[in-house]
């Protein structure tokens, strides 16, 4: 007896054969984090009656005054919200601030890429809507986590984190900050402005290979972004004012609050919380995890992929919370992905450099950051390319090889179906032509009674 799966695969699926002993369990994470939210009937009307009922500030009509300059600042399209959420969001923020007197001219928006590459006025118009991207003209921009002259630096919290911000966001009388949606614990909160509108100088303290989490409750990440808020608020003399939502699909958002960072990041948690669970309660750990892989990563929203963002940024990253989740220590790992050998160089320039210059050397993600850090965050060519084209910042493609953490706790990690089997080898995992296959090398390591678990 087998148990018949349908797979990610790429661009498209492929059909595997488990063992019968083999247990499946569902994904969960993904755009429609909210766990089966029910979505909002009227998306529009949510967003308003949560601007009418702020936790922790004031509307925004009773926090400005005519004349008073606000920059709206919003995630950016690699969020994977697909909805009409942050035009939703800007347009009713706007109807607040005019209904205090606040002209449009006074307003600035800001697509909060932080070290993400620039987009573009047609990429997005298609998450804002082209009518604000016509409205706003030269007073819509990306965030340049490059441009000096308009960064102010905060000094250091009481831990010692370098904070950084935009001058425009610190400047404005006003920043109303709209998040566009929550992948678990990962984004919202302080993450979307202290990392969002910010610099190496203060994204390096989070984005380490320790440093990220998606954990919904007790996140070692957001605990560091929440002491980098209170200390920018401190500094600052007035607070951020922050649009939070939890998503019921990719299209549809759930939930919907407005008011302090704080606040409205309590109450999406205490939702994310409930729908949920910790994925260790899910399944006793296994020997072996299975799970394909779809030809998609956020860092590739209009762009292409290439072998690091499959294998390591989604095989292992956003994905590869299922290894330490669902395996036991020394498990092995099975991705099913054919990851041809594609680079988009427009978007990711540093991404292929890292392919051919640092994995050969080391595999070890906390010495990839020893070695190779400085070199990529000074890089003048690829920085010029991320102030003036639509390239990511060198660094991040060092900040894509941190996943490789998770090798402390599977023993080895078996590609099935790539195209070319030199491909997962340059990565330092096996290859095999198939599922099926990759399991029966799997059972000469851990036994042919050897547990296994299938994410689909």
């Amino acid at each position: 007896m087998s148990i018949a799966q349908t797979l990610p695969f790429g661009d498209g699926t492929v059909e595997v054969e488990l063992p019968d002993r083999a247990r499946v369990v569902s994904r969960s994470g993904g755009a429609g984090a909210g766990g089966g939210l029910a979505p909002a009937p009227d998306q529009a009307a949510a967003v308003r009656d949560a601007l009418d009922a702020p936790l922790g500030l004031p509307p925004i009509r009773d926090l400005v005054k005519p004349g008073a300059r606000v920059v709206i600042a919003f995630d950016d399209p690699t969020v994977t919200s697909f909805g009409p959420i942050r035009g939703d969001a800007i347009e009713a923020v706007l109807a607040q601030l005019a209904g205090a007197g606040v002209a449009e001219q006074d307003v600035r928006l800001i697509c909060a890429n932080a070290l993400h590459r620039k987009f573009t006025r047609d990429e997005i118009a298609t998450t804002i809507g082209a009518g604000l991207v016509e409205r706003f003209g030269d007073r819509l921009s990306c965030h340049d986590a490059e441009d000096r002259d308009n960064i102010v630096n905060f000094g250091t919290t009481e831990r010692g984190y370098d904070v950084e911000l935009s001058r425009h966001a610190v400047e404005a009388d006003l920043c109303v900050y709209i998040n566009a949606g929550l992948h678990l614990g990962f984004s919202g909160g302080w993450k979307s402005i202290a990392v969002g509108l910010s610099t190496w100088r203060s994204i390096r303290h989070t984005h380490h290979p320790d440093g990220m989490s998606m954990s919904v409750l007790r996140n070692r990440m957001h605990d560091v972004l929440n002491e980098m808020g209170a200390h920018i608020e401190r500094s600052m003399g007035k607070r951020f004012y922050k649009i939070e939502c939890v998503l019921a699909g990719p299209t549809r958002v759930a939930r919907v609050w407005a008011g302090g960072v704080s606040e409205t990041r309590a109450a999406a948690l205490e939702v994310m919380a409930s729908r949920n669970p910790p994925r260790r309660s899910q399944a006793e750990p296994a020997d072996v995890v299975v799970y394909g892989l779809p030809a998609w990563s956020p860092y590739a929203i209009f762009g292409g992929m290439n072998p690091i963002l499959t294998l390591i940024s989604s095989g292992l990253g956003y994905l590869g919370g299922y290894i330490e989740a669902l395996g036991r220590p020394g498990c092995t790992v099975i991705l099913a992905t054919p990851v041809p050998e594609t680079w988009d160089d427009e978007h990711h320039p540093s991404y292929r450099d890292v392919w051919e210059r640092v994995l050969p050397v080391t595999r070890d993600p906390y010495e990839i950051m020893a070695r190779y850090t400085d070199e990529f965050t000074t890089h003048a060519g690829y920085i010029d390319r991320y102030r003036n084209g639509v390239a990511f910042h060198p660094v991040h493609g060092i900040l894509a090889t941190h996943p490789l953490r998770r090798m402390k706790h599977a023993s080895r990690v078996i590609v099935a179906g790539a195209l070319d089997p030199a491909v997962p080898q340059h990565a330092g995992f096996d290859y095999a032509p198939t599922v099926e296959q990759a399991i029966a090398e799997a059972e000469r390591q851990h036994g042919a009674g050897c547990s296994i678990v299938c994410v689909n």
